[in-house]
C-alpha cells in the first residue's frame, strides 16, 4: 500500500512536467503566401518611403532637414526595399532566412515585434500615408 501511494504521488508529481505545448510556434505566422505578399508590397509600395522619410525628418529637424536629409533617407530606404522585394519575390518558395520566412532585415522594438525604427530599421510591409489606419504594422499617430 504505501509502495502504490509512493508511485500515485510520484506520477502526480511529474506530470505537472510532461503539460504538452499546444500553442502555434513562433514562425507559424510566416509562410510561403506572406512572403511573396511582403514582396510584392516592398516592390509597388517601398516608394512610400520618401515621402514619410520627409515628414518625419521635417517633424524632427525642421523643413530644411526633411527636404534634404529626408529625401536622401527615404530614397535609400525606398531602393532597400525595392532590393528586398525583388530578392523576396524570387526565393519565396524557399526558407532563406535562418530557415524561416521571416523577412532578412532588420526587426526592430522590444519582444521582436516589427516595428518601424525611424533610424535605421526597416518594417515588415511599407509604411501607409494618411490620417487613419486599421492595421497594428502602420505608423503610429501622434497626439
Amino acid at each position: 500500500m504505501k509502495k502504490l501511494v509512493v508511485i500515485a504521488t510520484s506520477l502526480i508529481a511529474l506530470s505537472g512536467f510532461a503539460a504538452a505545448d499546444i500553442q502555434a510556434p513562433p514562425g507559424s505566422q510566416y509562410t510561403s503566401s506572406r512572403k511573396v505578399g511582403r514582396a510584392i508590397s516592398n516592390i509597388l509600395y517601398g516608394v512610400m518611403e520618401i515621402p514619410e522619410q520627409i515628414v518625419r525628418k521635417n517633424d524632427d529637424f525642421g523643413r530644411k532637414a526633411g527636404w534634404t536629409y529626408g529625401a536622401i533617407d527615404g530614397t535609400n530606404r525606398a531602393l532597400r526595399r525595392l532590393g528586398y522585394g525583388f530578392y523576396e519575390l524570387f526565393t519565396f518558395t524557399c526558407p532563406t532566412y535562418r530557415g524561416t520566412y521571416k523577412q532578412p532585415y532588420e526587426r526592430c522594438g522590444e519582444d521582436n515585434r516589427i516595428q518601424m525604427n525611424v533610424a535605421d530599421g526597416l518594417s515588415e510591409f511599407p509604411p501607409e500615408l494618411g490620417f487613419e489606419t486599421y492595421f497594428k504594422y502602420g505608423r503610429q499617430q501622434r497626439f
